[in-house]
């Protein structure tokens, strides 16, 4: 939780604790009594961190639509992954197959034509062993060429032309989410047929905004997973949209966030698993702190603590720092670890 909210959650919480009108000057004994209980100053490193309920799954989920009209005669399996130059589904018997690139295969290209989709297409016949062309943005009699020994190496039709009832563009491998259209079923251009994310594991939560700064992007994390064990990640992306929670008891705003792990081969589990994501942010280092409700709001403003010895009590002013983890650092008051200051009894 955010600093400014914590302190205001103590200033509502420790109003009772503080013994208005009292008369007697900061820092001076008191003989009053003893409070209900006491926490030790602690000395150590401090931990702004904070726990979120994530859920596993893919990255770069997007959508494939039919390049051609016709019947679905083949389709990969849920979960599969497909790879370069491999069949992503068939229409009227014709594979359409995988190529990398980020732009997607919207024409048939021919010699004569130029564009960034023509560079594509030559870096990934070179990539598999056709050459003999330089991959450059001109499609060429040389990218002819090459074209018909790739689809003669498929047994079809050598035209040294390439559309989008042959191929398919997406910046790597995929893995088959969903199939959207089945076995013998119609395929029109333009109309999904699967549904396919990266190959990679990640992780995607979701962060009220006062907490958003423990993750921004490259923030290292760790995340239970389902199996029990843990991997380490870190923050690839940050939302940059805030909106209302999901939960009709906390509606607060919030932003999405992704994971990324650091050996995504390693992680297992179901796609859609419920994770547990663990933030560290800032580390104060060797410093003093207190529990957070042994804070005192003090009458001229401020706050205090109530330091015990033996059997008498006296407030000392003390200036705050970092919370976090229940505690707070504190500073000030001549407080020394291993001190006992009151707190409210549990």
């Amino acid at each position: 939780m955010a600093a400014a909210t914590a302190v205001l959650a103590v200033v509502a919480g420790s109003l009772a604790l503080t013994r208005l009108g009292s008369g007697e000057e900061t820092g001076g004994a008191k003989n009053t009594g003893l409070p209900p209980a006491t926490a030790p100053v602690e000395r150590g490193d401090l931990r702004d961190s904070a726990q979120a309920d994530g859920t596993l799954g893919y990255d770069k989920q997007r959508k494939v639509n039919a390049g051609a009209a016709g019947t679905i005669t083949w389709a990969p399996r849920t979960g599969s992954t497909v790879k370069r130059n491999e069949r992503l589904y068939e229409i009227d018997g014709r594979p359409v197959r995988l190529m990398y690139g980020a732009g997607p295969m919207y024409r048939t290209l021919k010699p004569g034509d130029k564009g960034r989709d023509v560079e594509q297409l030559e870096r990934n016949l070179a990539e598999l062993g056709y050459t003999g062309f330089t991959p450059d943005e001109e499609y060429t009699e040389l990218t002819s060429a090459a074209v018909k020994r790739w689809q003669k190496s498929h047994d079809v039709k050598q035209t040294g032309k390439v559309g989008p009832q042959d191929v398919t563009f997406a910046p790597g491998k995929v893995r088959i989410k969903s199939v959207g259209a089945g076995v013998g079923e119609q395929a029109q251009p333009g109309a999904p047929v699967l549904e396919t994310t990266g190959s990679e594991r990640i992780v995607t939560f979701r962060l009220d905004v006062a907490e958003s700064r423990l993750a921004k992007a490259g923030t290292k994390v760790t995340v239970d997973l389902p199996d029990g064990t843990t991997a380490s990640g870190k923050v690839s992306s940050v939302g940059r949209t805030a909106k209302p929670g999901d939960d009709p008891q906390d509606d607060s705003p919030k932003v999405t966030l992704t994971v990324s792990f650091d050996e995504p081969d390693e992680v297992d589990g179901f796609d859609q698993s419920p994770v547990t994501v663990n933030l560290t942010g800032e580390t104060r280092r060797d410093v003093l702190t207190v529990p957070v409700n042994a804070l005192l709001a003090l009458p001229g403003g401020g706050f205090g603590l109530q330091v015990v010895r033996g059997g008498t009590t006296r407030e000392v002013k003390v200036e705050l720092g970092m919370f976090a983890e229940g505690r707070v650092e504190v500073s000030g008051g001549g407080l020394r670890e291993g001190a006992k200051v009151g707190v409210p009894k549990i």
